[in-house]
């Protein structure tokens, strides 16, 4: 008989083992790096603050002191006194000397924005001859320094008959503010999408009219952050009033009254000068308070590029 064969036992092969998966361990030193990046960088930023406003509190201080005090140092007052404000504001003359500054400064500021905007609108997507070397032209007033142009300016007013009236500080502020502003807008608009003023193009736009209803509205945040420096400039500027109006006191400005007032050896009780100090500043720290964030934004604004 023919022995049948049992069929062959397979042995099963043993399943490796599972092992239970790892999850990475935490990134502790970058986590901590980063926080401490973050903490350092803080840190920088309060005490540079705290050196700025150091100065500007410490007149306000000296300026709350009662009147006639003598005080050293950082020294705060027991209670607030306002008498010096008051001394300062009658004997002082800052109120024809602050709607001056105002007046000078909105009026540079005006006309400069709209010679700028044009003016940058031009140079940004216009072809016209000579367009590279004006351009060049026209930056050389970025790094000449005005204090240059005081002498001639005085005798070009002069024979202008402009002496000692607003506009001795109006238009030679407005020409000197030209390159920053023109550079300004041009940067910014060359910083526009090109499919933008295209598609107005096609729509049958003309060139004013994008201008007016595509560009402008975008270019809110520039315009806001160029006003705020004009204002700046305009508001502290001295020399120019030192030179061009010195013997009309109607169209002095507030830094300059400020001046003739701290000159004036009656006037030498700290506590007054200081409020006179104070009162000149205040009007642009609450403009700069108030203008912060469009100014930052306008700083920020074509700083990442899709």
């Amino acid at each position: 008989m023919a022995q049948t064969q049992s069929p062959a036992r397979v042995r099963p092969t043993p399943s490796a083992p599972v092992r239970p998966e790892r999850t990475p361990p935490p990134r502790r030193s970058t986590m901590d790096g980063s926080r401490r990046e973050s903490v350092v960088s803080h840190a920088l930023l309060i005490f540079a603050s705290l050196v700025a406003l150091y100065p500007f509190v410490q007149i306000l201080l000296v300026a709350l002191h009662e009147p006639g005090a003598r005080v050293s140092g950082f020294s705060v007052p027991s209670s607030l006194h306002f008498d010096n404000f008051v001394t300062a504001w009658n004997k002082g003359l800052f109120s024809s000397a602050l709607v001056s500054s105002l007046l000078v400064a909105v009026a540079v500021v005006v006309l400069t924005i709209l010679v700028s905007v044009l003016a940058g609108y031009a140079f940004a997507f216009f072809t016209f001859p000579l367009k590279g070397p004006l351009m060049g032209i026209l930056m050389i007033g970025l790094v000449l320094p005005y204090e240059a142009t005081v002498i001639p300016l005085y005798y070009q007013m002069k024979e202008w008959g402009l002496l000692n009236t607003y506009w001795a500080l109006i238009l030679p502020q407005v020409g000197l503010s030209l390159a920053l502003g023109t550079f300004w807008m041009r940067n910014f608009f060359a910083g526009v999408p090109t499919s933008l003023r295209e598609a107005a193009e096609i729509d049958g736009a003309s060139r004013f009219q994008t201008l007016r209803k595509i560009m402008l509205p975008l270019a809110v945040p520039a315009i806001t952050t160029l006003a705020t420096l004009l204002f700046l400039y305009a508001w502290n500027e001295f020399l120019l009033a030192l030179v061009l109006v010195p013997n009309n006191p109607d169209a002095q400005t507030a830094p300059l009254a400020l001046s003739f007032f701290t000159s004036d050896r009656r006037n030498s009780d700290p506590g007054v000068t200081s409020a006179a100090a104070v009162l000149v500043a205040l009007p642009v720290l609450i403009g700069y308070v108030l203008l912060q964030r469009k100014f930052i934004s306008g700083m920020l604004a074509g700083a990442v590029k899709e």
